[in-house]
């Protein structure tokens, strides 16, 4: 786990949007922020399942109802939140475990690419011209190693290993047009990570956490445009 120190905000906090907070490493990036003093907003597709996940880690955590997926939520969301300082692009699905790239149901692909790319993207859009207003921001993807040509993308899961290629290919362009604004545009591989999506693996949420905050935590001059593992760069 990376290590992270304590945000030096003074007066009001920084305010921090996660999308699929609601469990696993976004409800572990929820409860790290909150408690390194970030105003946080915990959004999921379920307004329930929100609340209850705000709930749990402390009432001041703002629950907010956001389907990446439809872009009218996306806008109301914003309405909700105001403008935010952070932007921590979570939400994901894997749908298509197990199925051949010749083979894998196209339905499927669309489905993940819909949420794990076109979501982040979407999002970015109605958040982002905010923190360029204001001169201040985060945006950190929460990607993976199955789509980094570097490390090999991976064929047991197509549809999820294009998608994070694409938010990565998003990233990059991303932060080509916000440089010099002041808003660090990066993209996290958190590797393998014990959720409900990989329950067989061995890291923890909490630390995965660590590293997605360290890509919050910044300073202004820190790495923009790239792919973070264990907090230092890596091939795309």
């Amino acid at each position: 786990m990376t290590e992270i120190a304590p945000a030096a905000t003074a007066g009001t906090p920084r305010n921090a949007l996660v999308t699929g907070g609601n469990r696993g490493i976004g409800a572990a990036v929820c409860a790290l922020l909150h408690r390194l003093g970030y105003r946080v907003m915990l959004a999921a597709r379920d307004g329930v399942a929100a609340q209850q996940a705000a709930a749990a880690i402390a009432p001041d955590v703002v629950p907010v109802t956001l389907d990446v997926t439809d872009a009218g939520s996306v806008c109301r969301a914003r309405e909700v939140c105001g403008p935010v300082d952070v932007l921590v692009n979570n939400a994901g699905v894997l749908l298509d475990d197990g199925a051949p790239p010749s083979g894998v149901d196209l339905s499927l692909v669309r489905r993940t690419l819909a949420v794990n790319a076109l979501g982040s993207w979407q999002v970015c859009q109605v958040f982002v011209p905010d923190m360029v207003s204001r001169g201040w921001g985060r945006v950190v993807m929460v990607s993976s190693g199955t789509g980094a040509f570097s490390n090999g993308l991976f064929a047991g899961a197509p549809a999820y290993s294009v998608s994070k290629a694409m938010l990565n290919a998003v990233t990059v362009l991303l932060a080509a047009e916000l440089a010099g604004t002041g808003v660090l545009v990066n993209a996290v591989n958190p590797g393998m990570v014990r959720t409900r999506m990989m329950p067989q693996a061995s890291r923890s949420t909490t630390d995965a956490a660590g590293d997605v905050v360290a890509a919050v935590e910044l300073p202004d001059d820190g790495p923009h445009g790239v792919f973070l593992r264990h907090g230092r760069p890596s091939g795309w």
